[in-house]
């Protein structure tokens, strides 16, 4: 049976993934103690395809920044997954972090990530509240709109 976090994916009409493997020399996450840090995941849905590609301020919208920084949320989730097979061991998120494939004019990165930092706290409550960094960077792999990274404690 699904534990509480699934079923609140569920009824928010998220279904997780096995991540995708990496493509260079790293791992998708760490365990050290209870800490679980997960490497930076790009914007892709279930299909491998990017939910937005391309630059911030130039070609992508703050809302489609948005739903593609929330489906990297949704990448990190399947992650944790993997590490740790039940969602409901995790006991806080701790950090965010956020790059953000922007023009060199584009000041809007903090909103766009509130995509990833809105869903932690609609699938964990009080517990997905966390501290988090929004850097905007000059590209990112496969012309990805958004990455992001997260480190959470687990039980």
């Amino acid at each position: 049976m699904a534990g509480a976090i699934e079923q609140k994916l569920a009824s928010l009409g998220i279904t997780l993934h096995q991540p995708p493997s990496p493509i260079a020399n790293y791992v998708g996450f760490v365990r050290s103690g209870n800490l679980l840090i997960v490497s930076g995941q790009v914007c892709l849905d279930p299909q491998g395809k990017l939910i937005a590609k391309g630059k911030l301020g130039a070609g992508v919208t703050v809302e489609q920044g948005q739903a593609a920084a929330r489906g990297c949320g949704i990448n990190l989730l399947a992650q944790v997954k993997a590490a740790i097979g039940d969602l409901d061991k995790v006991a806080r998120v701790v950090r965010l972090g956020g790059f953000i494939n922007s023009a060199p004019d584009f000041l809007d990165g903090p909103k766009v990530l509130n995509g990833a930092s809105d869903l932690m706290v609609e699938v964990f409550g009080d517990k997905g509240r966390h501290a988090r960094t929004t850097v905007g960077v000059a590209a990112l792999p496969a012309d990805a709109a958004v990455e992001v990274e997260g480190i959470f404690e687990v039980s």
